[in-house]
């Protein structure tokens, strides 16, 4: 397989007008060729395993890992033309062939942050200061108000994390299904600007997004936020996601108007007709830009052995040197941050977080 940028046609973007842009893609581009996968050399393979042999060797904890403190000089030019293409492509990449069955799950945590970090700062992912997170199905029901959906094995809508990028590493995969399912938000929009421009209008006002609880004292349990925005001539897009569903149930958030409704229950018709899934093998880092790319996963069936499990660990990355943004929303989008809760990154995590 052979990586290859997508054409970079782009043209400046504005409100209630198509966007042009190399990350409307559709489900055949993607199906056509593999050229959005990346393949680690025998070089770079082996340039991860002298990497963590380094961070041990120097007694390096995972937060203290860095481009500074680490060199990478050959994989270094593949991530940067990787960087490129997230920011000015496709706003997605595989790369595959990372070598965790050498490592036990501190070596490939270690990993995994060396190479994330090269795309941005890591960000905390819940209330408890997690920079590295463990996807994983700990029985919780989606269902309710303060579970998250990466805590079961649920079906997921298509939605957007609280970051620039979010980056997955599969470590054992799932026994069967689990499959890594992302739409183009570009395309999404492109298409519900087609079907019925008022909707796209509604979607471009602010909406009440769920904290799912993460909140520090006296803060709101919610934030607001636009599906679209557009700033500097770059289009953004979130999810219309049930992150904002789940906010209907908090006291004194307004309830959405029946053209808002209706536009999130077509938004996600629509991205369920454009689709793309990609499944995982152990090894693959997956990273996805939020702005442009909307993301889910279809439900799956674990193996009944603990170490078999399914397994993603999982980075939430922040950059303010990236797409251009409306003020005020980056706050919003840089993680989950309450007051007094030191940052960590727990390797071994086999309980919900």
């Amino acid at each position: 397989m052979s990586f290859r940028p997508a054409p970079r046609t782009r043209e400046p973007a504005a409100p209630m007008q198509p966007v042009i842009d190399p990350a409307g893609w559709y489900p055949a581009d993607l199906a056509a060729n593999d050229g959005w996968i990346y393949e680690l050399t025998a070089q770079e393979a082996n340039e991860v395993r002298d990497v963590v042999a380094v961070i041990e060797e120097r007694g390096l904890d995972i937060l203290e890992i860095g481009r500074e403190e680490i060199e990478m000089p050959r994989l270094d030019q593949s991530l940067a033309m990787l960087y490129d293409e997230l920011l000015n492509g496709r706003g997605f990449f595989l790369l595959r062939g990372v070598p965790v069955a050498d490592f036990n799950h501190t070596q490939a945590a270690a990993a995994y942050w060396a190479i994330g970090s090269r795309f941005g700062r890591p960000v905390s992912q819940n209330n408890k200061g997690h920079l590295l997170g463990h996807v994983k199905d700990f029985g919780g029901d989606y269902s309710a108000p303060d579970v998250r959906g990466y805590q079961t094995n649920a079906e997921l809508n298509f939605h957007c994390d609280q970051c620039d990028y979010v980056a997955l590493l599969c470590m054992p995969p799932s026994k069967s299904g689990g499959a890594s399912r992302i739409a183009s938000g570009v395309t999404v929009y492109n298409e519900l600007l087609k079907a019925d421009p008022d909707l796209v209008e509604a979607l471009i006002g602010e909406f009440y997004v769920s904290r799912h609880g993460e909140i520090s004292p006296g803060q709101d349990p919610w934030y607001k936020l636009p599906v679209y925005s557009f700033h500097d001539g770059h289009f953004s897009g979130r999810g219309a996601s049930g992150h904002a569903i789940k906010a209907q149930d908090i006291p004194g958030v307004p309830p959405m108007t029946e053209t808002q409704l209706r536009a999130f229950t077509t938004f996600r018709e629509i991205a369920k007709q454009f689709y793309f899934d990609m499944e995982f093998r152990q090894g693959d880092i997956q990273i996805l830009h939020n702005h442009v790319t909307l993301h889910s996963r279809t439900s799956f069936v674990d193996w009944p052995e603990i170490e078999r499990k399914r397994h993603l660990m999982r980075l939430w990355l922040t950059d303010p040197a990236g797409r251009p943004l409306i003020p005020g929303f980056r706050e919003n989008i840089s993680g989950v941050n309450v007051k007094g809760v030191s940052p960590k990154a727990p390797v071994n995590n086999f309980e919900p977080a």
